[in-house]
């Protein structure tokens, strides 16, 4: 299907050039290069300070004839016009209706990925993979969406995943514990198998933010790529792989097929003193991520792509990371509950601020009962749930949640942190977060890496007239 921004990424280039939201032809760079440009060029919060949507930008990288392209994801306006199936808030109502909506993939005999192969001599090395930084372990996919299928179950996976170059053939993935993808993994090794993997890059949008949901809130039998119809407002398009048992978008703009073995490497490659063999690349809080040991190789045994095909990537940290994430983890909470409680909750938004992951401000529905216990209820199952979220700010349905300031605004006139501000203790530390470590714990003379919080910037029920903005119908959210 052609035209439909949401099932294929040269619709949604096409899309920017018939607006004002120009895609950008940035000068021609190493691949060492492009992602450093970017930063300090386009991209915003996290990479840097600067709060600001990016830009869609097109490079030429030196020694391929592949653009390289950044930022497509970088502004919430223009991936949600890509998408007609996102409501425009997300709550229990609106995302149980995006499950009605569930488009089952199509299956095309002829994909577009396909219009060139390579499988006698597969290199991945004629793809312009970027090395992010010079302290990076080496080049590394950082969008390439793994559709995994295992024969024998029928069961499977789609995520997103960092993966390392080895080799002409070989990559390092990394999965994170508790994953889909990785108890598929390990299943096939306990009976000495293989576990066939396609990787998309250049995906179409619909499934890139599909994927980043939370499988567990699923109906049984509505996969990823169902939601993604339903997001799209049309079916996302399959085939069969060329050279692997499973199958690939067929609107991607490069696809590797390949398989997942007993294979192991270590992620850190550097040989060079001035280099720090714990790094491997940064990731979305703006940090250094930590190079892992033992990671699954996979095997590349075809690579195919499109007429002219376009290698999409980002950088890490910034604001397209922040979009993808945030836009599927509201609905991944919005379709975690049902009942009563759920029902207060008008608008979720995950922060920039945050990575799109550890932020999350919801927009509440008071009553005449008091909220104060319910809203404690509501951050635990989220916390119990959605292991990423360490702070809740709870505000009332005038408050634009997309916007930080008038969160922050919220917070400043509306709450009180001393008796406003919760912790719930007993949860587990996220790695990547540096203040959730053992020596910031250490330094801070106190275990915080197990705590998560909450903030209730809500005007009480019985003084919510002594609290009423001056100019309502100026406001974003007055109408929400």
């Amino acid at each position: 299907m052609t035209g439909t921004p949401g099932l294929s990424i040269r619709d949604a280039i096409d899309s920017l050039r018939a607006t004002d939201d120009h895609i950008v032809h940035a000068d021609e760079l190493r691949p060492d290069r492009i992602a450093l440009d970017f930063a300090q060029r386009f991209a915003g919060i996290p990479a840097n300070s600067r709060s600001r949507a990016e830009r869609a930008v097109l490079y030429r990288a030196t020694g391929s004839d592949i653009p390289v392209l950044l930022g497509l994801y970088g502004c919430e306006d223009r991936v949600r016009s890509w998408l007609p199936g996102l409501p425009a808030k997300a709550n229990a109502a609106t995302a149980g209706e995006l499950l009605e909506r569930i488009e089952k993939p199509e299956h095309v005999d002829d994909p577009a990925c396909q219009q060139r192969v390579e499988i006698e001599d597969v290199d991945l090395a004629r793809l312009p993979v970027l090395r992010t930084t010079p302290r990076d372990a080496g080049p590394y996919l950082t969008m390439g969406m793994v559709h995994a299928h295992d024969p024998r179950t029928d069961e499977t996976a789609l995520s997103v995943h960092r993966m390392l170059v080895l080799d002409r053939n070989r990559l390092a993935i990394w999965m994170v514990p508790g994953r889909r993808l990785r108890m598929m993994h390990e299943e096939v090794i306990q009976r000495s198998g293989r576990l066939p993997v396609s990787i998309s890059i250049g995906a179409p949008p619909a499934a890139i933010v599909a994927s980043a949901l939370s499988s567990s809130v699923l109906h049984p039998g509505v996969g990823k790529l169902a939601f993604a119809g339903a997001l799209a407002g049309a079916p996302v398009s399959v085939a069969t792989g060329v050279s692997q048992p499973v199958p690939v978008l067929a609107e991607s703009e490069i696809v590797l097929e390949g398989y997942l073995d007993q294979q192991v490497a270590d992620e850190s490659l550097s040989d060079r003193p001035d280099v720090s063999p714990d790094v491997s690349l940064p990731e979305f809080l703006g940090y250094d991520g930590e190079a892992r040991s033992d990671l699954p190789v996979l095997t590349v045994t075809a690579v195919t792509t499109r007429q002219d095909p376009v290698y999409q990537a980002v950088i890490g940290p910034g604001r397209e990371q922040s979009v993808i994430l945030g836009l599927a983890g509201a609905l991944s909470v919005a379709l975690s509950g049902n009942d009563a409680d759920w029902q207060l909750l008008e608008d979720l938004h995950y922060s920039a601020a945050g990575g799109g992951m550890l932020m999350l401000t919801i927009a509440v529905r008071t009553g005449p009962v008091s909220s104060a216990g319910r809203l404690e209820h509501i951050a635990r199952r989220i916390f119990d749930r959605h292991r990423f979220v360490k702070l809740i700010v709870f505000t009332d349905t005038d408050v634009d949640i997309r916007c930080a300031e008038d969160v922050c605004w919220a917070i400043t006139t509306r709450s009180n942190l001393g008796t406003d501000c919760t912790t719930l203790g007993g949860y587990r530390p996220l790695a990547m977060d540096p203040s959730q470590s053992e020596m910031w714990s250490r330094a801070r003379g106190s275990d915080g890496g197990s705590i998560r919080t909450f903030v209730d910037a809500t005007v009480p029920w019985e003084l919510r007239a002594t609290a009423v903005r001056s100019f309502p119908s100026l406001v974003d959210g007055a109408d929400r």
